[in-house]
């Protein structure tokens, strides 16, 4: 058996994870609403706003849900995962408002969890879980990616907003100092997911600042006093920085440097960015196109059968766990307990919770009455 398959770029922009970083107000969550809608409808998207955010407030029209914590994240996405073809069919973005913020939610759960595996080391802080030395840490950014991969299991993509400050750093080459403009969370956090989206712009302010005259003289040196003054400014997304002073990036070539902060410019830069890439397979758009929309039907059909075959899977769980419940009550009773064991065999199965014909677990269900 032969290992190895060759990549066809995907033409669908929400079939890429994209981050948006920026600064508090800039309009991130504004223009990402209008981008996922441009691209999936209204019923294309849901913003999960998460921990203490609560940008959606200002926004009409938008689909939110709140996610003040980890237990409600958790809720929605496994709801979204088990439930994709019958209540959300037409969901295939969900943004995450903010990163920085589920991050948070996600360390009290990393320390729960700790402190059921080890009851007899409990830790109060995600620096002493599983060992310590970035073990909590590293356990945080494992609960929050595989949420969001079993997400991508099911055909939704996830669309992640973070918030930026400015960072001064070291070049690894010539030991010199310069600023960066990046995220303002742990930098260990940031690279988990910056290592996992397909675009990452970075959203600022773009300042034209010039020098004038105030009509002032120096008292020492006589000369003309000057003032900085903002000429103007225009809010900018930068994809791609080659003096890396703005931390973006992205896996596409021909990705645009930056655009105005615009949702049809947003929508515009990522396809030109695919359509460039695609072009290079030599093959046309429109054939794609069609074995695309073929594929993703043949994928609703899996995603439908899985959603079926687990649901199957818990209904005879709880009837095993009934039935369970019904012997353990009557263990004393062999009259009672016989007819289950009695048609077990019948059926081919040693015991009665070894049965996994969830037909057969209903007639062992019906014995128990």
């Amino acid at each position: 058996m032969a290992f190895g398959k060759k990549n066809e770029v995907n033409l669908d922009p929400l079939a890429y994870n994209l981050a948006l970083i920026g600064e508090s107000g800039i309009g991130k969550t504004t223009i990402v609403k209008e981008y996922c809608e441009k691209l999936a409808g209204e019923d294309g998207y849901i913003f999960l706003e998460i921990g203490k955010e609560d940008g959606a407030d200002a926004i009409d029209g938008i689909v939110y849900e709140d996610c003040p914590d980890w237990d409600k994240f958790e809720e929605v996405i496994d709801d979204i995962v088990d439930n994709k073809t019958k209540e959300y069919p037409d969901l295939k973005a969900v943004v995450i408002d903010t990163y920085d913020e589920l991050m948070r939610i996600a360390e009290p759960e990393v320390i729960r969890m700790h402190n059921i595996d080890k009851p007899d080391k409990p830790v109060k802080t995600i620096k002493s879980a599983f060992g310590g030395f970035g073990a909590g840490e590293d356990k945080a950014i494992e609960i929050v990616l595989e949420k969001l991969w079993e997400l991508k299991k099911v055909g939704v993509s996830f669309v992640v907003i973070g918030h930026t400050k400015t960072r001064t750093l070291e070049d690894p080459v010539t030991g010199e100092s310069y600023v960066q403009l990046t995220t303002n969370m742990m930098q260990k956090y940031f690279n988990a997911i910056k290592t996992k989206v397909h675009f990452l712009g970075v959203a600022a302010i773009d300042r034209t600042i010039v020098k004038e005259k105030t009509g002032k003289k120096d008292i020492v040196t006589k000369k003309d006093v000057e003032k900085a003054v903002i000429k103007d400014q225009t809010r900018r997304i930068t994809f791609r920085d080659d003096n890396f002073v703005i931390d973006s990036k992205s896996r596409f070539a021909n990705i645009v440097d930056a655009i105005n902060m615009d949702s049809d410019e947003l929508v515009g830069a990522i396809k030109d960015a695919i359509a460039s890439e695609q072009s290079k397979s030599g093959r046309k758009v429109s054939d794609d196109k069609k074995k695309q929309e073929k594929e993703k039907l043949e994928k609703v059909k899996e995603v439908a059968k899985a959603e079926e075959a687990k649901k199957a899977q818990n209904n005879l769980d709880k009837m095993l766990g009934r039935i369970a419940d019904y012997i353990k009550a009557n263990k004393t009773d062999m009259n009672k307990i016989k007819p289950l064991i009695d048609l077990a065999k019948e059926k081919g199965y040693t015991k009665p919770h070894e049965v996994d014909d969830i037909e057969v677990a209903k007639e062992l269900l019906e014995l128990t009455k």
